[in-house]
């Protein structure tokens, strides 16, 4: 099976850049990781190139991320537009509780959009385990950004009543 270089940048660039938050360390390791896989021929015809490309991909950014000191905070956020934000702060809450594999998944299916049974073959499991997993996410997720949304603001604090 041949994977499609360029059809698959962009999506190893996301991939990357969802896992450092760094525009310029993801286009670097997003650039490293396909020197390695190109140089690497041997294993790339095993039959498994996309889950080897993912591969290469997380172990060059874990090695990326243990070099990196913590940042620190700016110090003033921009002002939000109020609905659209408070919407998109409940799904990423929802999805910071997610589990680190159940981030990983997600961004692999739904953001990079990696075939199911190429993620099978990346964790080594199978489709049907996979797409119970999957839908288990997205049930926890839904289910979290609908308990989220349908609160005030600071309704739980007894801020909005204070108004």
């Amino acid at each position: 099976m041949e994977i499609d270089v360029e059809e698959q940048y962009d999506k190893i660039y996301r991939y990357c850049y969802y896992r450092l938050q760094d525009v310029q360390r993801a286009e670097d390791i997003t650039q490293e990781t396909f020197l390695r896989f190109l140089e690497c021929r041997d294993y790339r015809d095993a039959g498994r190139p996309l889950a080897f490309l993912y591969t290469i991909a997380r172990n060059l950014c874990v090695d990326e991320f243990r070099k990196k000191p913590c940042g620190q905070l700016p110090e003033e956020l921009p002002a939000p537009e109020e609905e659209p934000f408070f919407e998109a702060l409940a799904l990423r809450m929802a999805v910071e509780e997610l589990t680190e594999h159940e981030r990983e998944l997600v961004l692999l299916r739904y953001v990079n959009e990696v075939p199911v049974g190429d993620l099978a073959k990346l964790y080594g499991r199978s489709r049907f385990a996979l797409y119970r997993e999957l839908k288990r996410i997205l049930k926890q997720l839904e289910r979290r950004v609908s308990d989220g949304t349908e609160k005030e603001p600071g309704a739980d604090t007894g801020i909005a009543g204070n108004l």
